[in-house]
């Protein structure tokens, strides 16, 4: 197995901050918004992006958080026990324009079942996807709004994005089995 290193911490900071930057230029009003990371890495690359959105707009935006765990199509397919976190949004979606955050995008089952949870607290005015990265293979009509990078992949290899709060680093590897 080779590990190759795609991003460095710097270069990924860079990305977070051309992201926060495109969401900040594409809505008018920031009234209603708010931010859902979808765990794990998702919800600190959100928690990430929300701050620097926060400190160009001097305002709070709600913030939540997304475990899709219980809406994936192979959940019964697997025969261990997932580890079962809960979502965590602490406000009303109805009418809300949502940021949605995630790490990678590959086949977009991941942001389907996002989509949802997320139907399930109410009816969300609009859902803009923003991920990282976006490696291809895509299973379903699903398109990001905002891409930090795009990394095309073959499917025998995976995109690993590592977070300063869980991995010790931020970095983005190109795993190739």
């Amino acid at each position: 197995m080779d590990n190759i290193k795609l991003i460095n911490q710097i270069e990924m900071n860079n990305m977070i901050t051309r992201l926060s930057h495109e969401i900040v230029e594409s809505s008018l009003d920031f009234s209603d918004i708010a931010i859902i990371g979808i765990k794990t890495r998702g919800e600190f690359l959100a928690d990430r992006i929300r701050k620097k959105i926060q400190s160009l707009k001097s305002m709070e935006i709600p913030f939540g958080t997304i475990d899709i765990t219980f809406h994936r199509d192979d959940f019964s397919d697997r025969f261990i026990m997932p580890k079962l976190d809960s979502s965590d949004i602490p406000f009303d979606v109805t009418s809300k324009e949502i940021y949605l955050i995630d790490d990678v995008l590959y086949t977009g089952r991941t942001i389907r079942s996002a989509i949802d949870e997320i139907f399930s607290f109410g009816r969300p005015k609009k859902i803009k996807l923003a991920v990282l990265v976006d490696r291809g293979h895509r299973e379903l009509p699903i398109r990001p709004d905002f891409v930090g990078k795009n990394f095309p992949t073959q499917l025998k290899e995976h995109i690993v994005v590592n977070m300063l709060e869980i991995d010790d680093s931020d970095e983005i590897i190109k795993v190739v089995k």
